[in-house]
This record gives structure tokens, C-alpha cells and sequence, in this order.
């Protein structure tokens, strides 16, 4: 019987998890809602729950059967599926949790507290300044008055019964800890999500059945192939998208001293679109080619394979013509790949027009994704690998995709990564005007880029979606706020309004230039409304216009 376990297996800790990520997904959108910024871009819940599915794929890929082994697995997938600060945290709290469980087929309730505290430990270095009253301390106080209170005869049940009291006991306190939520009236969102992943627990434990609704849901809405689009007469053009997880094996192949870039040679050789990371044992392969065959039956001298996919991608094509995809899919727009150079720069931004605007001004690769589509810190890695360089700087352009960008630099061995810790589209721009590489000093580029930041102002105008008071202004359900990262300076009924107050409020005329992005649903009639406001306004400071097409900002303000 569950409820009498005193210790936790590899088949234990799996049915824990997908009780976790059930109760998580059934939680979503109440995590999501606890936005400090009452802004349409309340994204943590849905962040944790991608997070650990990209553990969960692994876990349920993985052969082994020990509590080690199970840990290790979800542990590297999370890693890379990591998604917004509280999904790297998530991330990191699994990582250090299963380098606590390391080596154990089983763990009693002492070791597997212990490895929690690991987790908590790792967690907290993953951020360069940790904040209080945040998902770190729910994840710190409930595991160290947990195990305080622990008894030799306690069960699993009652072990993580108390762990979640405490939890949610923590949870409550975090407006005391943080002014800003207390300000906003919520609590800690990546904390609530916490509570609900170890509910997700303590619900299973009891015998209660869980089930991932979105996996089945995403699996049920999967569109049918059209299967007119390829037939007797059509030529085969764009060859397989063939993806696959490999396991090393010591049987087959050095396992500590893979050589990876030859395998990478190969595949380059066969195919194109050629990403292939390696974590632990495991090699992620992603090459598009005439002939899978081909490169499975190359791969297969080396291990085993966990996961296989692969898909015509004449008939991708046809479906990607045919319909646009959503947002979360979205393919990246990048350059085509070059050979091996010295330097390269990966971005990230939302909206057609920001997305070209830095290619043209020196990108090499631009991640989709920014507010309510944070990329992963598999995206980034993919993104490193296709630039191909000795040294990429990164532009994360978002406070919440720093931490991902972070973990998929210290993940990437091929490279060295320089992470320039950009928390806006406004000093990604800035950074992207002032690119330079001719000092062919990698400190000097470093150092310039991020001196271009320091003197730039981003402005932004959205519509709120609750009644608030932030920094002193009164907030109403769909008017439309003027704000910088993370002061709220206006609050008014007319989207256009607000944008002309929150030029006023940052001080254009004082300044040398500003530039204005229109989202992407800005009418002609808007914009023409916002130029003859700036020409009669700011006759003498230089205006600049990009139609940047981003999602959730309705105007974006650049001001230098």
C-alpha cells in the first residue's frame, strides 16, 4: 500500500511525478493569473508545467529502474526544457534533487529530504542575487521545517503531507517578504506553482488517480495528415525531420570520451538542419535528411535509441503553407548557417518586424519568443550550435528568459557563451546598434555592449486585465498602463493617450532619439495619431518608426 511506503523507489518517484505535473496542469491558469503586472503575459504556470514535461519525456524514455536513474532522467530533461525563471528554478531544485539520489536505488525519508536541500541548495546558486518571498523561499522553508519535524516512524504519505503544510505556510507569507506582491495583492505565482506540483504528490500517495490533461488533449487535437499533399506523383524535396534521443553504450562505444563532433561531421554529411547535444550519456539528434536510415543505422554503432520521430516534411510544408502555427510553435528566424567563425550573437524577440529589424542590424539568429512564449534553454542550445562560432554573445531581451539563456550557456561545451544580460527589446536594440566586432577583443565587445545598455529606457503601453494600484497609480480592468520594467507610470482609457502620457512621463524631449514599435494590433489610424503628436511636441528630437508586430505591448517606447 502507498500510504504505508517508508521509502521511495525509481517506480514510486514516477507515479509522483505525473501526479505533480497532473495537478500542476489542472492548476494552470490560477498560477498564472498571480501576475504582480496586471498585464495580459501571466505566463509561470504554464512555464513549470513545460519544464517538467520536457522531464517527464525523458523519464518515461528511460529503461533504468532505480530511484537514481529515475531522478537523473527527469532531472536532464528539465534542464533543457527549462522555460522563464521559474522553470530554470524548477529546474535546478530537480537537479540538485537527483545529485542528492545519485547512486541509491531506493531512498529512505532522511536521504531523499537531504537530497531536497540539495535541490534548494542549487536552486539558490542559480541565481546571481536571490530574492526572498519568492518560489526560492517556499522551496527552502518547507524542506528545512520538514525535516525538522521528522520521525523515524513516519511514512512517505505523511512525510510529504507535512512538506506540503509547510509549504503552503510559506506561500502565505511571501507578500511580507516581497513589497511588490503585497502592493498587487497576490502571492508568490512560482510558489503557488510549487505547492501544486508537491499537492500533485501528496494526492497520489493517497491513491488518488491523475490524469496530464493536456498531453491527452494535445494528442486528441492533433490534425490529421492530409495525406493528398504527397501521392504516387510527388517528388520527394524536403527530405525527413528525423529526431531522436540516443543512449550511449559502454557495450558499443567509449561512453566518456564520445566524440561527438565526429558524429556531428557524419550527420552534416547526410543532412542538413544538424543540431546533436550531448547530457550525461544521453545525445539529442536533429538533422533533416533524405535517407533516416542512413543515420540511424550510423547511430546505432554507438547505443540505443529512447525516443525515434520522424516526419515527412513535404507534408509539414504543406500545413505550415496552409494555416500559420501558434505562437508556442513558431519556427526561428535565422540566417542560413555558415562555416566556423569567430564570433556570432543570438537574440530573441516576438513580432515579425522586431525579428527582421535585428537580423538587419547584425543578428545571426533570432529566437521567437519573448512575453507568454519564453524560450527554453533547448532553444538556445540549438541556437548555439547553429550559429557556429567560437564565441556568441546572447540578447535575452526579457528578465524572465535570462535564467534559461544562463543554464544553455553552462550546458553548451562547443562554444564559449557570453550572456549579456539584456531585460528588455529596448536594450537588445540598443546593444544590436552599437555591435561591433573589429576590436577582435572579445572583452571589448563584451564591455561595449554592455555600456550601450546602461543610458536606455524602454517604455511600454498594454492593457490591463485587473483593477490594482501599483507605485501609486490606480489601475482599471482594460484601460491601458504606461510603464517601464517595473514602475507604472499612467493609467488611462485610451491606448494612444497612454502613449503620449508615457512619452511625457520618460522625458523625450531631453533626450537625443526614440523610437516607437507598433504591436501588432496598432491601427494606421493610431500611428498617424502618435506622429502628429511627436511633430508637434518634439519637432527637434530625431523619431524613429518600426511596424515590430510583437504580441501583448501595443507600443513599445526606445528611448536614448
Amino acid at each position: 500500500m502507498l500510504n504505508e511506503r517508508k521509502t521511495i523507489d525509481g517506480e514510486l518517484f514516477n507515479k509522483m511525478i505525473l501526479g505533480g505535473v497532473a495537478n500542476l496542469r489542472a492548476n494552470l491558469q490560477e498560477v498564472n493569473d498571480l501576475n504582480v503586472f496586471p498585464i495580459p503575459d501571466g505566463d509561470t504556470g504554464e512555464n513549470m508545467y513545460l519544464t517538467l514535461q520536457g522531464g517527464l519525456d525523458q523519464l518515461q524514455a528511460c529503461k533504468g529502474e532505480t530511484l537514481a536513474e529515475k531522478s537523473q532522467a527527469m532531472s536532464q530533461g528539465m534542464l533543457l526544457g527549462a522555460r522563464g525563471n521559474s522553470g530554470v528554478i524548477l529546474s535546478q531544485l530537480f537537479y540538485g534533487l537527483a545529485e542528492g539520489l545519485a547512486g541509491l536505488e531506493t531512498a529512505d525519508l532522511r536521504q531523499f529530504g537531504s537530497a531536497l536541500k540539495m535541490g534548494v541548495k542549487c536552486a539558490y546558486g542559480a541565481v546571481a542575487h536571490p530574492v526572498e518571498g519568492t518560489i526560492l523561499t517556499v522551496a527552502r522553508e518547507a524542506v528545512e521545517n520538514a525535516c525538522q519535524k521528522f520521525d523515524a516512524d513516519m511514512t512517505v504519505q505523511e512525510f510529504f503531507a507535512g512538506y506540503l503544510y509547510e509549504m503552503k505556510k510559506s506561500l502565505e507569507k511571501t507578500p511580507d517578504l516581497l513589497a511588490v506582491l503585497k502592493e498587487a495583492g497576490v502571492i508568490d505565482s512560482g510558489g503557488a506553482g510549487l505547492v501544486y506540483i508537491t499537492e500533485g504528490f501528496c494526492k497520489t500517495l493517497g491513491g488518488e488517480e491523475l490524469e496530464n490533461e493536456l498531453s491527452v488533449a494535445e494528442s486528441s487535437a492533433k490534425k490529421a495528415l492530409d495525406l493528398s499533399k504527397f501521392n504516387e506523383n510527388t517528388v520527394m524535396v524536403y527530405g525527413y525531420c528525423t529526431e531522436f534521443l540516443l543512449q550511449l553504450q559502454t557495450s558499443k562505444t567509449d561512453v566518456n570520451n564520445f566524440d561527438l563532433e565526429g558524429l556531428k561531421a557524419f550527420l552534416e554529411s547526410v543532412g542538413d538542419s544538424v543540431v546533436a547535444f550531448q547530457t550525461g550519456t544521453i545525445i539529442k539528434i536533429h538533422v533533416h535528411t533524405l535517407t533516416p536510415w542512413v543515420v540511424m543505422k550510423e547511430c546505432q554503432n554507438y547505443g540505443e535509441f529512447l525516443t525515434i520521430k520522424i516526419e515527412n516534411m513535404t507534408l509539414q510544408h504543406n500545413e505550415t503553407v496552409k494555416e500559420e502555427k501558434p505562437a508556442h510553435a513558431q519556427k526561428e528566424i535565422k540566417k542560413p548557417k555558415r562555416a566556423r567563425r569567430k564570433y556570432a550573437l543570438v537574440t530573441v524577440a516576438t513580432g515579425d518586424g522586431l525579428k527582421k529589424t535585428f537580423l538587419e542590424m547584425g543578428a545571426d539568429y533570432v529566437i521567437c519568443g519573448g512575453q507568454t512564449n519564453n524560450p527554453s534553454s533547448e532553444d538556445f542550445v540549438q541556437a548555439f550550435d547553429e550559429v557556429n562560432a567560437d564565441h556568441i554573445f546572447v540578447l535575452p531581451n526579457n528578465g524572465n528568459v535570462i535564467l534559461a539563456a544562463n543554464q544553455a550557456a553552462k550546458i553548451y561545451a562547443d562554444s564559449k557563451v557570453h550572456v549579456i544580460e539584456t531585460k528588455n527589446i529596448g536594450q537588445g536594440y540598443s546593444a544590436l546598434s552599437m555591435l561591433d566586432y573589429s576590436a577582435d577583443d572579445v572583452d571589448e565587445i563584451k564591455q561595449s555592449l554592455l555600456e550601450s545598455i546602461q543610458n536606455t529606457v524602454t517604455g511600454m503601453v498594454a492593457r490591463s486585465v485587473r483593477d490594482t494600484a501599483l507605485n501609486g497609480v490606480n489601475i482599471k480592468k482594460d484601460e491601458y498602463m504606461g510603464f517601464t520594467d517595473k514602475t507604472m507610470l499612467v493609467c488611462v482609457p485610451n491606448k494612444v493617450d497612454a502613449l503620449c502620457a508615457l512619452t511625457e512621463k520618460l522625458n523625450v524631449g531631453e533626450k537625443e532619439y526614440f523610437l516607437v514599435s507598433y504591436g501588432k494590433e496598432a491601427t494606421e489610424a493610431e500611428k498617424e495619431s502618435f506622429r502628429a503628436y511627436v511633430s508637434d511636441k518634439y519637432p527637434m528630437v530625431e523619431f524613429y518608426e518600426i511596424d515590430g508586430g510583437q504580441d501583448v505591448y501595443d507600443f513599445l517606447l526606445i528611448v536614448e
